[in-house]
């Protein structure tokens, strides 16, 4: 039977999902208050409740409060668990995304870098947290322009996704894409092209010709043969992202 504390996280965690923002933070709340009560201030239950809150106060917008909790979260799992057990790491991703959205490039590319150190020592170099985390300092470097080191970020994440879900699996296709988009912005489309081609395959085979995800690798590739100067060759992808999108529209 699970506890009061039990529930209310997995209430919060629907509410969260179905975008019921301020009922998830009623129950965050409370959770953390029973958390504190039930089993202590420095119990790694309170530091679940305070990354489920801090979760649901980033979603509102409230970053210096989503912030004060994580690394209140941090803090308590260091001393539980040591400063190099993986949900140290997942508390610093979070951190590090908070950063971001912040707009806070240095700091976030900071504790990326620490949660994919503690990764890769704790679980090895292929596990998917290690490719969780050089996915988001890869997308950092892209927001960032810093396309030479967000490269091999990529590289490494799509092979240890590779490792564990086949070359066909769509999120393959999501890191192929990513990975063109940043060779398309240097103008390098002859290595662009074939990384978008292969993405299309995918989500083809995955999801069917219509798929939304399909028209977006569509608009991209439309967009790399204009810049290319191929503007017949643009036009026919542009039209066929354009009329998954219209068909999705009237739905």
């Amino acid at each position: 039977m699970r506890s009061v504390w039990e529930e209310l996280i997995s209430k919060l965690t629907a509410a969260y999902k179905k975008g019921d923002i301020k009922t998830a933070l009623q129950l965050g709340k409370k959770a953390l208050q029973i958390a504190r009560e039930s089993y202590g201030a420095d119990h790694l239950n309170v530091a679940t409740s305070l990354n489920h809150l801090a979760g649901v106060f980033k979603a509102q917008g409230d970053f210096n409060e989503a912030e004060r909790n994580y690394e209140q979260a941090w803090a308590i799992r260091k001393r539980a668990l040591g400063a190099e057990h993986p949900d140290v790491a997942t508390t610093l991703n979070n951190l590090a995304v908070l950063y971001k959205a912040q707009g806070d490039f240095f700091e976030s590319e900071s504790m990326h870098k620490q949660a994919l150190t503690i990764r890769e020592k704790a679980l090895g170099a292929y596990h998917l947290d290690v490719a969780v985390s050089l996915n988001n300092l890869a997308v950092l470097y892209d927001s960032w322009r810093k396309f030479p080191e967000a490269e091999p970020m990529y590289k490494r994440a799509i092979e240890i996704i590779e490792r564990h879900f086949g070359m066909d699996h769509p999120n393959v296709a999501t890191l192929l894409n990513n990975l063109a988009g940043i060779y398309k912005t240097q103008g390098l489309y002859n290595q662009a092209e074939p990384l978008y081609q292969r993405a299309l395959s995918i989500r083809q085979t995955r999801y069917g010709a219509e798929h939304y995800l399909v028209g977006d690798v569509l608009r991209n590739l439309g967009t790399l043969y204009k810049r290319a100067g191929q503007d017949e060759r643009s036009e026919k992808y542009k039209k066929r992202a354009r009329d998954i999108r219209a068909r999705h529209k009237k739905r």
